[in-house]
């Protein structure tokens, strides 16, 4: 199995940066997308960014646009989520998600639901204050 781990978030001040990694380990396979979701109190877990394997397309909420940047080391099965400009309504605990191996045009169509992610991890605070 996967197994997915989230780290580097905190407490930050409204326009500072944090940036968040997600490790899979475990056996993997190739072509396997990864994902960032978020959740705050009250609120339904909430698509924010995606990767697939090739590294070439990066999806992004329209909420996020222009402040996050999604990356992936496919060596270190690791993606990470540069958060800059953060508001205070970035506030929420984040979610790495990982997929089985799946195609690129599938994943174009579906990568902002969590059914297309097979293993997730305990996610990481980040709290920002205004």
């Amino acid at each position: 199995q996967v197994q997915v781990e989230e780290s580097g978030g905190g407490l930050v001040q409204a326009g500072e940066s944090l940036r968040l990694s997600c490790v899979a380990s475990g056996r993997t396979f190739s072509n396997y997308a990864m994902a960032w979701f978020r959740q705050a109190p009250g609120s339904e877990r909430e698509f924010v960014s995606a990767l697939h394997w090739s590294g070439t397309t990066p999806y992004y909420a329209d909420s996020v646009k222009g402040r996050f940047t999604i990356s992936r080391d496919n060596a270190k099965k690791t993606a990470y989520l540069q958060m800059d400009s953060l508001k205070h309504e970035d506030t929420a605990v984040y979610f790495c998600a990982v997929s089985k191996p799946l195609l690129g045009p599938y994943f174009s169509n579906m990568h902002r639901s969590r059914r297309t992610y097979d293993y997730w991890g305990r996610g990481t605070q980040v709290t920002v204050s205004s």
